[in-house]
């Protein structure tokens, strides 16, 4: 039976492997994002509706509404990304503090707000997956806020996952490791800086976006209806946990 999915930050990378995936099983796939060159292209590749969004804003969310089915049955969060990448902080307290915000804002409340705007017509017996990161425990250097973020998107999962089970609706996080040919590091990451992430994994490769797309599908398939709550490490090993 086709469902219904909505992939936040679904252009590119992570989020566009997302929409592959379940738009090849027959799904309805809708996948915003703020750049509409990127998803139109995503749109014409897959065959998922693209709708631009920028999901900081609770206005440009209230328009989306209208362009989304009555009822979803997955929510896949991934729109986010390391924002200080874009806008490194000046030394002065006001920049850090508009860097530290823009984290928060790209990585939590995008999600958060998200959630909210949708949560009346998440299906019974659905599914919403937040895209974390290895950076919630591992950190991720200079501002901190990006893994400050993501950590926090974990913890308010917690309550999220309580909020929506007694409608049969799981929350889980699908924490990824060093993920290639995605836009995260722009062109930011050095040879060095990928041979040290790849030597840190016990199966000695990069991630690849179809492995979170598969991880996502699992969640939101009927094979996980009990699983709730949850952080899923997709890192080669990188961090491992008990």
């Amino acid at each position: 039976m086709s469902r219904t999915i909505l992939v936040t930050g679904g252009a590119t990378g992570i989020g566009l492997a997302v929409a592959r995936h379940f738009a090849a099983q027959g799904d309805a796939v809708t996948v915003t994002g703020r750049r509409p060159a990127p998803l139109e292209k995503a749109a014409e590749e897959t065959g998922a509706r693209a709708v631009v969004c920028d999901h900081t804003d609770p206005a440009a969310l209230d328009r989306l509404l209208a362009e989304l089915p009555a009822s979803i049955n997955v929510l896949v969060n991934n729109a986010g990304g390391n924002t200080d990448l874009d806008d490194a902080p000046g030394d002065d307290l006001a920049s850090y503090a508009r860097a530290f915000r823009a984290n928060l804002d790209a990585n939590l409340l995008t999600a958060a707000l998200t959630t909210k705007a949708v949560e009346a017509r998440l299906a019974p017996g659905g599914a919403v997956v937040h895209i974390g990161s290895i950076a919630a425990d591992r950190g991720a250097g200079s501002l901190g806020a990006y893994g400050a973020a993501k950590a926090g998107l974990t913890t308010w999962n917690l309550d999220l996952a309580n909020t929506l089970g007694p409608r049969g609706i799981t929350a889980n996080v699908v924490s990824p490791g060093y993920i290639e040919d995605t836009e995260f590091f722009r062109d930011h990451l050095a040879d060095e800086r990928r041979t040290q992430l790849i030597a840190q994994t016990a199966t000695g490769r990069a991630g690849r976006p179809e492995d979170i797309a598969a991880t996502v599908a699992f969640l939101a398939s009927e094979g996980a209806r009990h699983i709730t709550g949850q952080v899923i490490g997709v890192n080669g090993g990188a961090y491992m946990s008990r």
